[in-house]
This record gives C-alpha cells, sequence and structure tokens, in this order.
C-alpha cells in the first residue's frame, strides 16, 4: 500500500513539473521572451559564404550527371530560416578568424588576431560559458587544431591568436565536456614566451579529469554519457588539423560527422547541450585557390550539419541549429573570363588529391632531383593523377587549335582536349615547374610573383587554378574577403536569425536564446 502511495505522489510531482514547465513557456511567449530550446548546435564554416555553398551544390549537381544546370541542394540551404551576416572586424573591413571567431562566440567586435578578448583586451564571456552557467554541457569540435582561432575564442581569452600554449592550457582548464577533432600546435610550450614551468598539455588535460581516447576505434567505443572527453583525430596534418576530406583515409580517421554523433551521445542530458562545430579546413583549402578540397570539406560539414538536423527532427520544440561562416575567404567567383558564361563542373571530379597532399608527392621529387636536372615530364604522371590534367604533345597543341568555343548553353564541355593544357597554360606551368625547383623553400618578395603564386608552391597553386578556370570558378586573392556569408537556421528560435544583420548580433542573439551574456573580471 505504501509502494502503491509512494507511486501516486512521485507522479503527481512529475504532472506538476511538466505544467509548470508549461506554464512557464507560455509565460514566456506572453512576455516576449524567445523560447530556450534544449539543445543548440553552432556550425562555423571557416571561410564558408555563398560561393562556397554553391559551388558545391553545383558541383553535386555535375556528380549526378545533370545535363543542364541545376542545384542539389546542401543540408544547410534547405534550412527554413535564411539570413546574411556582415563580418567585419574592429579594425578592418576584411577580419581575420581571430576577431570574427570572437564576434561569433562573445558578441563584440575586436582587433584582428584577439581570442575572446575586446578592444581592451578584457576577456569577454562566451556562448560556451554562458551554456555552461546555464547547466548545459558544452562540446567543441573543430577539423583544425583545438587552439585554432574560432575554437579557441569559444572558450580561450588571450590578447594573441599566436598564444597557442596559453590558450591549450585554457582548454585543459576549461571545464568543456568534449572536445574532438584536431590536435594542438605547441603542447609542449616551445614556441610560448611564457617563462616558468611548463607543464605538458596532456598531463594537465588529464590533471583535470580528461579521457583521452587513442584512435579510432577507442573514439567511436566511448560510452554514452560519459564525461569530460579530449578526441583527437587519428590521423593528422603538419599543422595538427585533420586532412582534407578529400585526401581522408575513412578507416583510419573519424570523421566531422562522426565526431558530431558522437558529441550527441556524450552530451545528451537533462539540462542540455550546446556544441560548436567548425568545418576550418574549407578557409584553408581556399587560401591556396583550390576549389575540389574546398567543395568537399563544405560537403563534409554539410554531413555534420545533417546529423544534427536529424536530432531536431528526433527532439522537436527542443533543439536549435543554427550554420554560419566567420567570413569569405580567396574571393571565390562562380565563373571565369575564359569560358564567359560557360561552366563544366564535371572537370572537377577529375582532381585527387589536395594542393597539399600534392606538394606532399612533388616535395618527394624535388628531394631526388637537382634543379638543372629536372624535367616537367617528370611529373606529368602526378599532375595527371592529382588533377586530371595532361601536358600536350606538339601534335596536340595543333589539334587543340581548331577546338571549339566555350559553349554558354550547355554544362558539359564539347571540347575533346578539356583536359589538356592549352599552349598558354602550358606556358603557365613550365614558368610555376621551374620556380618550384629553384625556390628551395624560399618564398619570393616580388609583387608580381605574390599575384601568380602567393605563398604557396608554385607549380601547386598553377595548376590548381588552371583546373578551376577549365570550370569556371575563378579567384581574386589568397586572403580573405569582405563579403558577408550566409546564416541558416532550424527549430526552436530560429525566426531570429533571418533577415541581414552582424555577427555581433548572431552571437547576441544566440546568447538571448541561451539566458544572457556579461563581461567577464578580468584576469
Amino acid at each position: 500500500m505504501l509502494h502503491k502511495k509512494s507511486v501516486q505522489v512521485k507522479a503527481a510531482a512529475l504532472l506538476w513539473l511538466a505544467l509548470a514547465a508549461c506554464f512557464m513557456f507560455q509565460a514566456q511567449a506572453r512576455a516576449g521572451e524567445p523560447a530556450r530550446p534544449k539543445y543548440v548546435f553552432l556550425f562555423v564554416g571557416d571561410g564558408l559564404a555563398q560561393a562556397q555553398r554553391a559551388s558545391a551544390e553545383y558541383y553535386q549537381a555535375s556528380a549526378k550527371g545533370m545535363d543542364r544546370p541545376g542545384i542539389v541542394k546542401l543540408r544547410m540551404n534547405s534550412f527554413p530560416v535564411q539570413g546574411s551576416t556582415t563580418t567585419y572586424s574592429l579594425n578592418s573591413i576584411i577580419t581575420d578568424s581571430g576577431a570574427a571567431g570572437t564576434a561569433l562566440a562573445c558578441g563584440v567586435k575586436t582587433y584582428n588576431g584577439a581570442i575572446g578578448v575586446d578592444a581592451g583586451k578584457q576577456p569577454v564571456k562566451s556562448l560556451a560559458e554562458t551554456a555552461r552557467e546555464r547547466g548545459m554541457k558544452v562540446g567543441i569540435v573543430s577539423t583544425v587544431s583545438l587552439d585554432h582561432a574560432t575554437p579557441a575564442s569559444f572558450y580561450a581569452h588571450q590578447p594573441s591568436r599566436n598564444n597557442y600554449y596559453e590558450i591549450s592550457l585554457e582548454a585543459a582548464r576549461s571545464g568543456v565536456n568534449y572536445f574532438a577533432g584536431g590536435g594542438f600546435k605547441d603542447p609542449e610550450g616551445k614556441r610560448s614566451k611564457t617563462e616558468g614551468d611548463k607543464p605538458a598539455l596532456m598531463s594537465v588535460f588529464k590533471e583535470n579529469g580528461y579521457t583521452v581516447p587513442e584512435g579510432r576505434e577507442a573514439i567511436l567505443a566511448l560510452a554514452k554519457g560519459q564525461d569530460k572527453v579530449l578526441a583527437v583525430n587519428p590521423v593528422l596534418d603538419h599543422d595538427k588539423a585533420m586532412p582534407y576530406a578529400l585526401d581522408a583515409q575513412p578507416s583510419k580517421e573519424v570523421t566531422l560527422a562522426q565526431f558530431t554523433a558522437k558529441g550527441l551521445e556524450l552530451l545528451d542530458n537533462p539540462g542540455g547541450f550546446f556544441m560548436m562545430i567548425e568545418g576550418g579546413k574549407v578557409d584553408w583549402a581556399c587560401h591556396a585557390n583550390d576549389a575540389v578540397s574546398s567543395i568537399m570539406d563544405v560537403l563534409a560539414l554539410d554531413e555534420a550539419v545533417a546529423v544534427a538536423a536529424d536530432f531536431a527532427e528526433k527532439h522537436p520544440g527542443e533543439t536549435l541549429v543554427v550554420v554560419t561562416g566567420d567570413h569569405e575567404c580567396g574571393g571565390m567567383s562562380l565563373g571565369f573570363a575564359g569560358t564567359r558564361y560557360g561552366n563544366y563542373y564535371e572537370y572537377l571530379k577529375n582532381q585527387k588529391l589536395s594542393f597539399l597532399a600534392f606538394n606532399e608527392r612533388l616535395k618527394q621529387y624535388k628531394a631526388a632531383t637537382p634543379a638543372d636536372k629536372a624535367k616537367l615530364e617528370d611529373v606529368a604522371g602526378l599532375i595527371k593523377e592529382g588533377f586530371g590534367l595532361t601536358l600536350p604533345t606538339p601534335a596536340d597543341l595543333e589539334a587543340m587549335k581548331g577546338s571549339p568555343a566555350p559553349n554558354e548553353d550547355v554544362t558539359s564541355p564539347a571540347d575533346p582536349y578539356g583536359m589538356h593544357l592549352k599552349a598558354y597554360e602550358l606556358t603557365m606551368v613550365e614558368e610555376a615547374f621551374k620556380r618550384s625547383m629553384a625556390a628551395q623553400g624560399e618564398k619570393s618578395k616580388d609583387p608580381a610573383e605574390y599575384l601568380r603564386y602567393g605563398e604557396y608552391e608554385p607549380l601547386t597553386v598553377t595548376l590548381t587554378r588552371i583546373l578551376d578556370s577549365k570550370s569556371g570558378l575563378s579567384w581574386t586573392t589568397y586572403s580573405h574577403t569582405g563579403m558577408p556569408v550566409p546564416t541558416s537556421a532550424l527549430g526552436v528560435g530560429a525566426e531570429a536569425f533571418s533577415g541581414y544583420y552582424d555577427n555581433t548580433d548572431l552571437s547576441k542573439r544566440l546568447g538571448e536564446v541561451l539566458g544572457g551574456g556579461k563581461k567577464l573580471a578580468a584576469n
């Protein structure tokens, strides 16, 4: 009998709590307060603007063999709310990722290079810190190193984004429940200017209660609800970032979508969670003017977005998903003078290596071959393998004189020599090859040469730009631009992200959803 009464009391208590929550929600609605979702996702595509999204959609359409112009929509572009966000920093129309990350994370304009601090170098509370105060668990996921500008802006407060060791120590002491993706650039403090004892980063993480699984299987086997996890991808590049999606080895690595799905398991709890997921290498590919690497990383980010969107469908009325970019990169244009009104995205499918992977292969040839003995023909096979481009023979060049002009009425090229280098392209490649072989790692200070190659391997960047131009894509810079970026939203409170607004406003709107944001006391 006692047991029966106890059950009745518990049932009544649960009913009362449910009614109280309902009344509170109705009161908030009447007062005009935003509904507060239990689960909040913020996806940041570093360097992701409209051109990067659109090129990925056209690429997918081409891959499906569409014979007329069309798109295959990204999941992020199918969200019901779409807005546009400005990205300028405190001191420049063109922001860096530090100022942009701080604007998104903390809602303040700051100088380029800042991490989680305002113009006076005073720390400012981030969305992640606000979420923790509200009792939510927090996840920070990125394809680049976890001490890089965007992820760091959500947990660290440093006057310079280059303070990698100090940033990584803040990560270890942050209490963030789930870190995943890339590694750390200066875990031993070798590049740090900090004086005195410099404890090894991994020991600090473990002292603060973090589990550090090693290997793909160990990461995927993490138990549901396990707290304080640092899950680093088993394969990292020289910058401690995950490889480009184009170069990924699925059997050895964890994808961004898998890291996101694992985050759902580990972070789900009665208090809800806030998770920031960054596709950081979209930006790096665009810096190098490598359209295919950019596109593949956009698609990898979109797969992670789909994980969150599917989760939102299973938790209606409890989830908010926001996708944005921190800035545009490369001045990517969906058009090129040489193809006039034509776009031939099917050429892009021939690229099999990112610019970085191609560099590594080229480095082997350079190491084994003196500059005066090097011949472009020696790397013809590598060029074909990496980018699908063919070095023409004299007979090819003669035959190509009669090749059809670009046809603006079709999406598929009619030119049988389309993937052959034209005479002027061959000249560009020969000059770049000589520069690559003679450079020995030196970066030219010649302004004209910078316009041709930036600070990249001359042969590689010339090949990516030629392939992109053949496809109808072009670039204006090796840096960021001041273009606004699209923002997409789905779920509870999504309507707040429509319209045209600043990146600081995006952060403030998320802050309202999470429960406010105040300046931190100075350290």
